[in-house]
């Protein structure tokens, strides 16, 4: 019997005890560098990058640029998913230690109603009321108690300013994840941020509100204190303190002095070197819609800011310089271009003396009315326990109905399912249909063309052979498989991994089974996977790097992976066969690609016979109020909450077609 060459698949080399070393992989090493899904999104990115560049560009005057600025600003506040209410910060000092001319005040607040914030606040010894310089920590598991965190309160408070540095979430005091022990369950303090940033995504929110909410509250807090002249609050930080500075700067207009250090450089030149970083470092469609790294600065043009570099940083030194550029044209525009400054320090990433001291005579400057030279020296510190606020470390452990930001997007999912529950009863399923398709960024049927496809080469493995094959979508080259039995019976199912296409390939594994049934086998390498991907996928964060490169772009990397299936379901289903005739596609997903399997499924649900999913969340509200939603991350859809859940998926489909394991 003549096996047809219909079903045919891609995969990646592998070897089997048998000695029999197997070579499943469809593409050389030029071909993979071409395939490459991230760097499709990169140069999508630049072109994108390209137009904000002209828009920047035709600011010229004064009211160009206070619309630009109004328009970007509002933009930004709605992908953060805006802020909640100011309520009380019920702030209280637990403890005071002497210095050195200063005091320190370990102190606690509410941002939120049981949402605490520990912080240490810096007090020189003054007989008047002093300006005040909000500190925010960069990625240090200990915070707002790392050395050079203390650093920026003792040289604030030595210069005759007061300095409020406070613990993040995910870091210091409040990890949002922890063990049994009531340790940070996570050694890494960006994980906490990623895992953060898993609900936050699906309610429409991102980590960045909730850090930049707190220092929000960090400058109510500091205009509560009759010590603090309100009027004069300055806002410092390096790393992920230096995002959080640019954000906070560019969002709150009582930031009088700024000054961000070791973040700003430029899209263009992070997105070609070291890729996007942690979750509230991304806003969501911000490249698409024109918000670059500069904009932080111009959004509070011509207030003082001061960009605090060092020469080897991983941040870009020449996109820093490229950022000041951009905004001393536009400050020269407004007339003040001596409000914003530059300082580059050789050495790696961080704050040295030389980066602290310039700081603080920007705030010394800009605060205190005092243009005079800082001398750059050493400074002690103190034991980072000898600075804690809490008696067990970890405000999750200390205050008996603290909620953390699961519990917080966990209320808002709550009320958010009502919403849902009556969309879902008063409009049809085509239209909810339809807004699902616009949200994930998939294109309707009659718009998908059908896949090219390649025959690679075959394997032979005991009983059956196996095809390689490279199906091309819309310029994406997605590598394949074909698991074929002898003799193999009409239907055929499309099996889908968070591995890709050798997932669940192995003699004696999942995939055999099938095939001893007399199935014949397609898998794939979807976008950014296998073959494909830009980096070896992460067990807990999944391919974030490739996530939040499509999510700075506002297309989140589910919909493309929906289309691919779509391109391979087409293939299984109309190979050697007539339009009005199609094979029988049984689909299955495996992991969080059982969410890729039923967002296929629900776009064109006449495609697929039946669809199985196994191991895969049974709702997004369960995802997010999970503790820890592990490999989670690159599945999600910002905002997906407002309008539907995974059950509203089954719905479409059919439940009779849909078999969760």
């Amino acid at each position: 019997m003549k096996i047809p060459a219909a079903l045919l698949l891609l995969s990646l080399f592998l070897s089997f005890p048998a000695g029999n070393a197997e070579d499943l992989s469809c593409l050389n090493e030029a071909e993979r560098t071409g395939a490459s899904f991230y760097t499709q999104l990169q140069q999508q990115a630049y072109a994108a990058l390209d137009v904000r560049t002209k828009t920047y560009e035709e600011l010229k005057t004064p009211e160009q640029i206070v619309e630009y600025q109004q328009r970007l600003k509002k933009f930004f506040v709605t992908q953060l998913g805006g802020f909640p209410e100011r309520t009380p910060l019920n702030a209280r000092t637990v403890r005071t230690i002497k210095g050195d001319g200063y005091r320190i005040e370990c102190v606690i607040f509410e941002s939120q109603p049981n949402h605490h914030v520990t912080a240490n606040l810096y007090l020189p010894e003054a007989d008047a009321a002093v300006p005040a310089v909000v500190v925010s920590s960069g990625h240090s598991r200990t915070a707002k108690t790392a050395d050079y965190n203390q650093r920026f309160g003792i040289m604030m408070a030595k210069q005759g300013m007061a300095a409020l540095c406070f613990d993040p979430i995910g870091q210091g005091e409040r990890s949002q994840f922890l063990n049994p022990e009531g340790k940070p369950q996570f050694g890494g303090t960006t994980t906490e941020h990623f895992l953060t940033g898993v609900g936050s995504i699906l309610v429409g929110r991102n980590t960045a509100r909730y850090r930049v909410w707190d220092a929000m509250r960090s400058i109510d807090y500091l205009a509560s204190r009759p010590e603090i002249i309100k009027d004069k609050i300055g806002f410092t930080g390096c790393s992920g303190g230096g995002t959080l500075t640019s954000y906070v700067m560019a969002l709150d207009d009582r930031v009088a002095c700024a000054a961000p250090a070791c973040y700003l450089t430029t899209f263009r030149h992070l997105i070609a070197s070291i890729g996007p970083q942690d979750a509230e470092q991304n806003i969501y469609g911000q490249i698409a819609f024109g918000l670059d790294h500069p904009d932080y600065i111009l959004l509070r043009a011509p207030r003082p800011t001061l960009i605090s570099s060092t020469t080897d940083d991983y941040f870009s030194i020449v996109g820093a310089w490229e950022n000041y550029r951009q905004a001393k044209r536009v400050y020269a525009r407004l007339g003040f271009p001596e409000r914003v400054d530059l300082v580059e320090v050789e050495g790696r990433h961080g704050v040295h003396p030389q980066n602290l001291a310039t700081i603080a005579y920007w705030m010394k400057r800009w605060l205190l009315d005092q243009d005079e030279p800082v001398t750059a020296v050493e400074l002690p510190t103190l034991p980072p326990e000898q600075l804690h606020c809490t008696e067990s470390g970890q405000v999750l452990t200390s205050f008996k109905n603290e909620k953390s930001v699961v519990d917080l997007n966990t209320e808002f999912e709550t009320e958010l399912a009502k919403q849902r529950e009556e969309l879902w009863k008063t409009k049809p399923a085509d239209e909810m249909r339809t807004r699902i398709r616009q949200l994930i960024g998939v294109r309707p049927p009659q718009e998908l063309k059908p896949p090219q496809f390649e025959d690679i080469g075959r394997e032979q493995r005991e009983g059956y052979h196996i095809d390689k094959l490279v199906l091309t979508t819309e310029g994406r080259v997605l590598p394949g498989l074909t698991f074929h039995p002898p003799s193999p019976v009409d239907d055929a199912y499309l099996y889908l991994h968070d591995s890709g296409k050798m997932g669940d390939a192995e003699p004696d594994g999942p995939i055999e089974k099938l095939i001893d049934e007399g199935y014949a086998v397609v898998t794939m390498d979807l976008s950014s996977q296998g073959e494909t991907a830009h980096e070896k996928r992460d067990a807990v964060l999944t391919d974030w790097k490739t996530f939040y490169l499509s999510y700075l772009l506002g297309k989140p990397l589910l919909g493309t992976r929906v289309e691919d299936t779509l391109a391979a379901a087409d293939f299984v289903a109309f190979y050697q066969k007539k339009r009005d005739a199609p094979r029988k596609v049984h689909l299955v997903g495996t992991g969080a690609a059982g969410i890729i399997a039923l967002h296929a499924a629900a776009m064109q649900p006449d495609l697929f016979a039946s669809v199985t999913v196994r191991d895969t969340p049974a709702s997004w509200a369960d995802v997010v109020r999970q503790k820890s939603p592990i490999g989670q991350l690159d599945s999600t859809v910002h905002g997906a909450l407002h309008v539907y859940d995974l059950p509203d998926l089954v719905q479409l489909i059919g439940p009779d077609k849909v078999t969760q394991k």
